[in-house]
């Protein structure tokens, strides 16, 4: 297997050379990592229950875990799902890789498409899976929403969408997402939603595709399976808890195989994951911490204020050159879109990740502007 290298190692490359201005502070806006501390109470299950450790856990995940993942389910999009409907996961990122391997080994000449730019572990699915790769394209000229080719669909054996997207920070409407389910069912591919932004939002909640299942005539989900984590939601990408829920066919034989991955959660985690999960007022509040990121962003880059996510996809001229500008003079990191992307799209903006407090958030925004002028 021969995998792209990742975009950070890009970015290393890219600037190895550079030595950064001495008189700015270092700050790196580029990778999606909240830099806010994870609540106590989160901290403090994960500690009541370390005694724990001495216990296999289950690949099924504990009641408590499974329980709690569905309640948020329900109470966030108004879905109830059987227990049937739901995997709890070791955050996503193992599961985008290993579920593609997982549906698509016993195919012939395995088709799987995916939102582009993207985040690179679908690739990397994709190659393991020996996948020929079609890519829905975002772009300025569609609002960062791919555009339906049904004759190509029609030949896919899955597809991935992300909305709310990485790192376009777009978002698709319940009408449109619920198109998506009638030809996932129509034309007999897996459809899977990468959710994980869903709770970070400025004013509308996004929708989920088990919502727009329930739109589509289709309360069984049948062809369609939506992901989301606590990482972003509870500023916890160490507690690794995520889950994938939908066709429960799919889910019991992807149950199956998840027995010989070996990729269950320790049950101190699950319990803590378990506490983020059944919670909400602490999202209420770095959900705040996030959109007040984006007023600065408005008022200090003159851009408007993204729907959804805590990303910039700031269009300038050229992104690499840019990039290593930006860090010369200013000493601020950020990504390349042309890192994010295949074919050409990703050209021409980067991906700024505003994960910080505002203060910073202010200090390092007030750079790019200089940069940008």
């Amino acid at each position: 297997m021969q995998f792209e290298t990742y975009p950070f190692e890009k970015l290393a490359l890219l600037l190895e050379d550079i030595k950064p201005a001495a008189e700015y502070e270092p700050v790196a806006l580029t990778i999606g990592e909240p830099q806010f501390e994870t609540p106590e109470f989160i901290v403090n299950a994960l500690c009541e229950n370390g005694a724990l450790l001495k216990k296999y856990p289950k690949t099924s995940g504990e009641p408590q875990l499974r329980e709690a993942m569905r309640a948020f389910v329900k109470r966030r999009f108004h879905v109830e799902l059987d227990d049937s409907q739901i995997i709890p996961t070791f955050g996503t990122r193992e599961l985008l890789f290993n579920f593609p391997q997982f549906l698509l080994a016993d195919r012939e000449d395995p088709v799987m498409a995916f939102t582009n730019p993207f985040y690179q572990i679908y690739e990397g699915a994709a190659i393991a899976s020996g996948a020929k790769v079609l890519h829905l394209n975002l772009l300025k000229e569609n609002g960062f929403v791919p555009r339906i080719d049904e004759a190509q669909l029609a030949g896919c054996d899955l597809v991935i969408l992300n909305f709310p997207n990485n790192p376009t920070a777009s978002v698709m409407d319940k009408k449109t997402m619920a198109r998506w389910v009638e030809l996932a069912v129509e034309h007999d591919f897996v459809l899977l939603n990468d959710e994980c932004y869903s709770e970070i939002y400025t004013h509308t909640p996004p929708p989920s595709i088990l919502q727009a299942c329930m739109e589509a005539d289709n309360p069984t989900f049948k062809n369609v399976l939506a992901i989301n984590s606590v990482s972003k939601r509870s500023s916890a990408p160490g507690l690794r808890s995520g889950f994938i829920a939908g066709d429960d066919e799919i889910l019991k034989r992807y149950l199956l195989y998840r027995t010989y991955v070996g990729c269950a959660s320790p049950l101190p985690l699950q319990a803590a994951a378990a506490a983020a999960w059944s919670d909400e007022e602490h999202v209420i509040g770095f959900r705040e911490k996030y959109r007040e990121n984006f007023e600065i962003a408005k008022e200090i880059l003159d851009i408007e204020v993204p729907e959804a996510t805590f990303y910039l996809w700031l269009e300038v001229e050229d992104e690499l050159e840019f990039t290593k500008r930006l860090y010369a003079r200013y000493n601020v990191k950020v990504l390349p879109g042309s890192f994010l992307g295949r074919e050409g799209v990703g050209q021409g903006y980067v991906r700024i990740a505003l994960v910080e407090e505002a203060p910073r958030t202010i200090d390092a925004l007030k750079r790019i502007k200089a940069c940008l002028g």
